[in-house]
């Protein structure tokens, strides 16, 4: 009878342990990235250079002037803070401004220098405004 209790409560403690661990699991996975003050302003300023830009972006084979470029990153950055997937300039390059999420080919601009991936002309453009100035 002893046996067959010692086992019923180790059974009834390994069950809590899994329940406790898948608990702890999913706030932690729930943990939100949140930007700094820090990164919104570069971000925001990604985004002013983008509009600003003389270049085009291209996406999916069509090119867009900055302004139409923005309004669509802007579209994802608000999908990916909804997420919180973005908590830096790099979060958003990376996840927003690289590829398009409907077939994954990689976003470009066609600037007067050519063509180049649009995360290699971002990332460019946010370490010209992390100098000091």
């Amino acid at each position: 009878m002893r046996i067959i209790k010692a086992e019923a409560t180790r059974t009834i403690v390994r069950q809590w342990l899994i329940t406790v661990s898948i608990g702890l699991l999913a706030v932690a996975g729930g943990a939100q990235a949140q930007t700094t003050p820090k990164a919104d302003q570069e971000i925001k300023g990604l985004l002013d250079f983008v509009e600003r830009s003389e270049c085009k972006f291209v996406r999916n084979g069509t090119e867009y002037p900055g302004p139409q470029a923005r309004a669509h990153l802007e579209k994802k950055l608000d999908y990916l803070e909804g997420k919180n997937m973005v908590s830096s300039a790099e979060d958003f390059i990376d996840l927003a401004a690289t590829k398009s999420s409907m077939n994954g080919k990689a976003y470009e601009v066609n600037c007067s220098a050519g063509v180049q991936p649009t995360s290699t002309w971002l990332k460019t453009e946010l370490q010209r405004q992390r100098q000091p100035h």
